[in-house]
């Protein structure tokens, strides 16, 4: 089970791996910045074939059944991921990669309140002892970052910056706990196919507003088309993927897992940007898997409903519709009368 968790897990950062490779390729070599755009082809595409699959189906979870019920949880939760996507992205512009790759982290206590709260799990200490070390691997990394020159120069604004990345981080919680509710309750196709139907309708409405002069400005070629094509597939395949990892472990865990995306952009990023390296990646790497391997040994438990107390004694009427309802468990009670007035009672 570990290593099916491990597996999955790397499975799902070597997808954001491949995002973030090709944005960083499209916004150093050809100078485009369009997060909102990227979003919205990759909201488009989950449109296209999950809320498809929704439409064509018939009953209690067709499409129409699910918008006439849950509308409105759906327009949050597509809300909830899309200016996640969106607020990661901007910090860049504004603080370095290191107060993002730090901050980022914070979505995962926050999910594990919201799971602790929503989902009702309930952990162990080697649970939050394995969120440490995984912590740990992460600060392991950002030295690494610093020591490597590759920390970046000050933002324009870093409190702005900082301010987006943790926000970004808690939407990004609320995101995936709402998902873990709903694939492992609902099913994955329906949240697949809502989150592509509103975040297409939400991300094309603010790409109208605050991107559409840096798409006019784009120089196309097949080159940077191909960029788009790569990212788009990338992002759909972390989409369709996670749902299937969330089912099988939990959304805690797949956060965790996927702590080691920076470091797999690293290593691309050596080739295609040259930057400098350093056995500090190696170690983070490792100090972040142990973590994730103590996190996956210990399942986490599920708390049960309060049950409601049960009175101690019924009246005539509710003892009468009780029998009722165990009728079929109930003995059945036969009565004979046999000259002398005896009477003999057997039950079947």
């Amino acid at each position: 089970y570990i290593l099916k968790t491990i597996i999955l897990g790397q499975i799902l950062s070597l997808f954001i791996c491949g995002t973030a490779v090709t944005s960083q390729y499209l916004a150093e070599k050809y100078q485009v910045n369009t997060p909102m755009f990227q979003s919205f082809i990759n909201y488009s595409l989950l449109l296209l074939v999950y809320t498809t699959m929704l439409a064509f189906r018939t009953g209690s979870d067709s499409l129409w059944q699910i918008l006439k019920q849950r509308w409105w949880k759906y327009i949050f939760l597509g809300l909830a991921d899309v200016e996640a996507n969106y607020m990661i992205v901007k910090a860049y512009q504004y603080t370095t990669l290191t107060s993002v790759q730090l901050l980022d982290c914070f979505g995962i206590p926050v999910l594990m309140a919201l799971s602790w709260f929503i989902l009702r799990a309930r952990y162990r200490l080697i649970h939050f002892l394995a969120v440490a070390v995984c912590l740990l691997g992460v600060g392991t990394m950002v030295g690494a970052d610093i020591l490597a020159g590759r920390q970046d120069s000050e933002g324009s604004d870093v409190v702005i910056g900082d301010v987006l990345v943790l926000l970004g981080a808690s939407l990004y919680a609320i995101s995936n706990v709402s998902e873990e509710y709903i694939v492992k309750n609902l099913s994955r196709v329906e949240f697949l196919g809502m989150v592509g139907l509103f975040g297409t309708i939400i991300s094309g409405l603010q790409l109208a507003i605050v991107e559409h002069r840096e798409i006019m400005r784009i120089q196309w070629n097949w080159k940077i088309a191909l960029l788009f094509t790569v990212f788009a597939l990338c992002m759909f395949g972390l989409y369709s993927f996670m749902p299937v990892v969330i089912k099988v472990t939990s959304a805690t865990s797949v956060n965790l897992g996927i702590l080691t995306a920076d470091l797999y952009s690293l290593f691309f990023g050596l080739f295609l940007f040259f930057y400098k390296f350093s056995g500090l990646y190696i170690l983070s790497f490792v100090i972040i898997m142990v973590g994730f391997i103590l996190y996956c040994s210990t399942p986490t438990r599920t708390a049960e409903p309060t049950a409601l107390p049960q009175p101690s004694s019924t009246g005539l009427d509710n003892a009468a519709l009780k029998l009722e309802e165990n009728d079929n468990e109930t003995p059945t009670i036969t009565v004979q009368f046999t000259r002398g007035e005896t009477v003999v009672v057997s039950t079947d």
